[in-house]
Parts: structure tokens; sequence; C-alpha cells
């Protein structure tokens, strides 16, 4: 096993769990960001940025699927995620936010109480609200928050996703997966068939006009290939499809490694990617699709550099 598996997803059991459930297609990997809908062609063209529509709220559901020092990075990703939308002008209020919280304070961590998510970031980690911290992070919290449903929400702040019509809802996942699976601290995992059948309940329930999804996981467009109806108004990025690894970013080692006093990664490619385009460009003018792209070639062009 090369000396980089650490940095993907070395999820086994989640895997095993998986392989139970589903036999997807073998291939080879390819170094791009795949939209799930792409179907072999070109990437499908996502919609210009809009003028703000009147009377709409957005909203944003960011949930790091991980525990564990080993996988600092997938905390740091929602932490810095969180601080991209607080200054895009979301309101605390209007964001959920799931991680185990045991990174910052960890004995392991050579910042206490700091978590940073580049060689050179800052804290990320200061601010950010402790909606569901760790037994709290399960699959049945993240679904009930979802739809908008506080009755079946266990502990934690109980903060939801109250959306109407007009609104608009982001969700950010980062952790580890497998084919139709992806990883949770607390068990049962995420299932793509219960992930896809609350995604229809929504919809159902006319309680957004538009919702956007990005995940970090290996294989995680296996959760949407040809499993996501086309009309729920819904546009999904994944960090690999349904048979490629995602990868970790600034890990020691790579060319753009984290301080000496770190040995794990602090992020994610494909995370830090996106995150990093949205800080240097106006996301109001910025198409998702412009993201799309400018993210697939720095995906690309990472994977070259540090050799993986």
């Amino acid at each position: 096993m090369p000396a980089s598996a650490w940095w993907v997803c070395g999820f086994l059991p989640l895997l095993a769990v998986a392989a139970a459930a589903a036999d997807p297609a073998k291939g080879s990997w390819e170094p791009l960001i795949r939209l799930p809908t792409e179907k072999g062609a070109a990437p499908a063209p996502a919609p210009a940025a809009p003028a703000a529509e009147e009377g709409a709220t957005k909203w944003a559901v960011l949930v790091a699927g991980s525990s564990g020092y080993g996988n600092y990075r997938h905390q740091a990703d929602v932490c810095h995620a969180y601080q991209i939308l607080r200054k895009g002008g979301l309101k605390e209020e209007n964001i959920v936010v799931f991680m185990y919280d045991d990174i910052a304070k960890n004995d392991l961590n050579p910042r206490p109480g700091v978590i940073i998510n580049h060689p050179k970031g800052e804290d990320v980690y200061a601010g950010v609200p402790k909606d569901y911290t760790g037994k709290q992070v399960t699959a049945e919290n993240f679904f009930a928050v979802l739809l908008g449903n506080k009755t079946a929400v266990t502990g934690g702040s109980r903060k939801v996703i109250n959306s109407k019509s007009k609104d608009h809802i982001f969700i950010y996942y980062a952790d580890h997966g497998g084919p139709g699976v992806l990883g949770m601290p607390n068990r049962p995992y995420i299932y793509a068939g219960d992930f896809i059948k609350v995604l229809r309940e929504k919809h159902a329930s006319k309680s957004y006009s538009k919702m956007i999804i990005y995940v970090e996981a290996c294989e995680s467009g296996s959760i949407f290939e040809g499993l996501l109806p086309e009309d729920l108004n819904i546009y999904v990025t994944t960090a690999s499809n349904a048979v490629e690894n995602s990868w970790g970013a600034y890990c020691p080692g790579m060319k753009s490694s984290p301080p000496a006093e770190y040995d794990t990664c602090l992020g994610d490619i494909y995370s830090v990617s996106w995150m990093e385009d949205s800080e240097t460009h106006n996301l109001k003018k910025e198409t998702l699709k412009q993201q799309y792209e400018v993210v697939s070639l720095e995906y690309t062009f990472f994977i070259l550099v540090s050799g993986i």
C-alpha cells in the first residue's frame, strides 16, 4: 500500500458495509471532478448567477462526517466553509453545523483551540456554532434538519432548515465514502437511497427553489449518479465519480506541506479548491459552472504537483 493511502478515504468498515449493498462498475482513476449528471458528456451548464430573489432566504447545512485527530481535515474543511458563508452574508441562524468537535482541543493538536485549513491559514474554528456535536452527529439528525423537522431532532441546538418555497439551500459534506454510502461518526451511515428519498421529500414539500450540494468523499458520485431525479432543481458536484478516490490536501510530504508540527492533512483537494476559489472571486458574478471548471483544473493541477 503506498504511503499516501491514508490521505484517501481509508474507511474500510464503511466500504465493507457499502460493498454488501452495491456493486458499481469498475473503472480507472481519472484526476478530474465530474458532475454526477454528466453521463460521460461535457459538464452540464449551471445557471448563471441570478439577481437575488425578493423574499428568498439562503440556508446552509455543513457536515463533517468523521471524528478523530487523523481526520483533522474534514472539520477544518467545514469550519472554513462556515467562515466563507458568514463573510458572504449568510446569517448564523441560517447555517447548521454538524461536527464531532474533537479536533480543536485534542491533545494531539499542536495549536490548542485552533484549526487551520491551509499551511499559512488563519484560525477557522473561532466563532463556528456547535449545533450538533459528538453523539448528535447522526444521519437521522441530518435528515431531520434538512426537512425542517424539529420534533425529530435529538439533542443539539435544535436548529433546522425552516425554509420556504423561494429559498435557496446549500449542503456541504466532507468525510469518507464508499459505493452508495457516506460516513458518519455515529451509525447508521448516510446511504444513497435514504438521502435521495429525503431530497425528494424536501422537493415535494415545496420548501426551496434552488439547492446546491457539494460532497467531499471517495466514490461520492455514486450517491447521485443514476439516482438523483433531474426535476428536483438540485445542482451537485462531487470530489470523485462513482469509482474514484478523493484526496487529502496540505499533507505531510506534499509539496505544499503543513507546518512541521502537524502530522496530518489540513484539508481535502476538492474542498480547498472550491473554497480558495470562493475567496478570490466575486461570487455574485461567478457562476456555478465557472467555479466547477476552475476547481476541476485546480484539482488536476494539485494532483500532478503533489505526485499522488
